[in-house]
């Protein structure tokens, strides 16, 4: 019940529309049951009496009827549809705000395709059970009781024989309609595998000829193009049961109750305009019957789809602002991790061992060690993406797991290792560093790149698209675009996941010089790929498994002799 409860609350700022869809569902209802009935009177009285104005008189209410059922139609189509759609808009929007709030670790554990099913897929799904759901319903269960109620006030026998097909209708169309959604689903699913393989395979293609794997992904794509071919076949094959035996029962429906007619009219128990009438009360009643079966199924889907919802609203940020948080407002950018330890969650291993690590307001200071070692988990629990398992970390002396992490986020900038531009515009990309920023900050943020000469020469300027990814962009330049992105934002504290390694010599130089002129006067730390660019640093950290084994600046760390030395040393390119 409390699922149920759950689902009507969001009909509540749409009663207007509920209550218009309800009413105009019930006039519907009766509406189809009128024509029969007028018809029975017709045959009856006018046409019996032979009387003219009669016969047209009931001509012009059966015609005032028809017009009355295209409008209640009309609105139902339109407004009911509305309704489903804007309990539709609500529900994405309370998910995707939902989401917004979540901690990185359930976005860790959670694909990406799961969660945009859930926001286009099962709220379709929703959307179409809030409106046919209870229209559906109320129209199916209304038109066959009352059109069983005129049937047997007309002739009790002929009801009682025309029942018999209906329960045995519904039962097999529930049966065999569920079973052909099933091969229904499961030839989508065989088709988003195929799509992936041909997908995968087209966009690999430079890997699959310079390993000469032509064959293998024929085969490979053999084998879900021969599952959809099967998956098809079966769907068919539920499909023929399906639409055979319904089509069947739909026409033995007729043929009892012309059966039944025939042998009372026989008897003389009956007559044939009883007959006539009960023929049109049959093809009144199969519509409903076909709603029935479809409201059954589409039952289901939405209490799935609705559950699948209500699992991700339920799922709680596993990092949250404490009570009575305030906003951080940092002065000198001073950084102390005291006695800090973490492991990520299911991992019995300590990424960070009682660390403890000291970075002074304005100091540019460097992170390395081999991959695994911890350099970027450090950053990411200095912005609590996650929290420690231990110990505490302090910007300026106060503890953040007290602040709130919006203003945490605001005071530190991030230029990422994989750059992340969205599908827009660089004007738009820029602006997320400042939503505000006026063209001239604009332009004076890519000039701090080094990016202004070459913006400057694209036709469109700031309005040209980047495209997915940011893909129309070199490497380089997508790094430079975030370092503008970054100065815009003008945080106190910066953070540079320096991934210059595979760039060329003159596009690193760029970014190096870019990113000194953000740094300056802020507390900046980079995660070093490559050693040769940080022998300038003011202190370089040396991580190695979760624990600071040197600390000091470059010379000093290479006259020691121990594991920066060796690591610069090598000379390698990328840690």
């Amino acid at each position: 019940m409390g699922l149920f409860r759950r689902f009507f609350s969001y009909y509540r700022p749409h009663m207007g529309l509920f209550m218009l869809d309800t009413v105009v569902a019930i006039i519907s209802s009766l509406l189809s049951v009128l024509f029969p009935l007028l018809t029975n009177y017709l045959l009856r009285g006018p046409v019996a009496e032979k009387d003219v104005g009669g016969m047209v008189l009931i001509f012009l209410v059966m015609l005032c009827v028809y017009i009355f059922q295209a409008c209640s139609t009309y609105i139902r189509i339109r407004w009911g549809h509305f309704l489903g759609v804007r309990i539709e808009n609500e529900m994405r929007q309370d998910l995707f705000d939902h989401l917004q709030g979540l901690s990185f670790s359930y976005f860790d554990k959670t694909k990406t395709g799961s969660i945009m099913s859930r926001i286009t897929n099962d709220l379709f799904q929703i959307a179409e059970i809030a409106h046919h759901g209870p229209e559906d319903f109320i129209i199916s269960i209304l038109t066959i009781v009352t059109s069983y109620i005129f049937m047997f006030s007309i002739s009790v026998p002929l009801a009682m024989i025309s029942f018999i097909p209906l329960p045995l209708m519904l039962l097999y169309g529930i049966f065999f309609g569920h079973r052909l959604k099933v091969k229904n689903r499961e030839v989508r699913k065989t088709i988003a595998d195929v799509n992936v393989d041909a997908e995968n395979s087209i966009q690999g293609i430079r890997e699959v000829k310079s390993f000469a794997q032509e064959d293998f992904q024929k085969k490979k794509f053999n084998r879900s193009n021969t599952k959809l071919k099967e998956s098809r076949e079966g769907m068919y094959i539920q499909m023929a049961n399906y639409q055979t035996g319904i089509g069947f029962m739909r026409e033995l429906y007729y043929l009892v109750t012309v059966i039944g007619g025939a042998v009372l009219i026989y008897f003389d128990l009956s007559d044939v305009s009883t007959l006539i009438t009960f023929t049109l009360f049959v093809s009144v009643v199969l519509s409903p019957v076909d709603r029935l079966i479809n409201f059954t199924e589409q039952l289901q889907q939405g209490i799935a789809s609705f559950e699948r919802f209500t699992e991700v609203m339920d799922t709680e940020p596993s990092i949250k602002d404490v009570p009575g948080a305030e906003e951080i407002c940092v002065r000198n950018g001073d950084v102390e991790f005291s006695d800090v330890s973490f492991s990520y969650e299911g991992d019995d291993g300590k990424v960070l061992d009682h660390l403890d690590l000291s970075i002074r307001g304005g100091e540019n200071v460097a992170l390395v060690g081999e991959s695994g070692a911890g350099k970027t988990t450090i950053v990411n629990l200095l912005s609590r993406f996650y929290e420690p398992t231990g110990g505490k970390i302090l910007i300026d002396g106060i503890d953040i797991s007290l602040v709130t992490q919006s203003s945490l986020h605001k005071a530190i900038g991030f230029v990422q290792q994989n750059v992340f531009l969205f599908d827009a515009s660089i004007r738009e990309n820029l602006r997320y560093g400042k939503g505000n920023a006026s063209d001239e900050e604009l332009w004076e943020a890519l000039r701090m790149a080094n990016l202004y000469d070459f913006v400057s020469s694209l036709p469109q300027g700031l309005d040209t698209d980047v495209g997915e990814r940011g893909a129309r962009l070199s490497g380089g330049q997508r790094q430079r675009l975030s370092i503008a992105r970054v100065f815009l934002k003008n945080p106190p504290i910066i953070v540079f996941d320096e991934a210059t390694s595979s760039l060329d010599t003159e596009s690193e130089a760029s970014i190096q010089e870019a990113f000194s002129r953000v740094a300056k006067g802020r507390t900046a730390i980079v995660i070093a790929h490559r050693l040769s660019t940080i022998v300038g640093s003011d202190k370089i950290f040396v991580l190695e498994n979760g624990c600071i084994v040197e600390e000091g600046d470059h010379e000093t760390l290479l006259k020691k002799g121990g594991t920066y030395s060796r690591l610069y040393s090598r000379k390698c390119d990328s840690l």
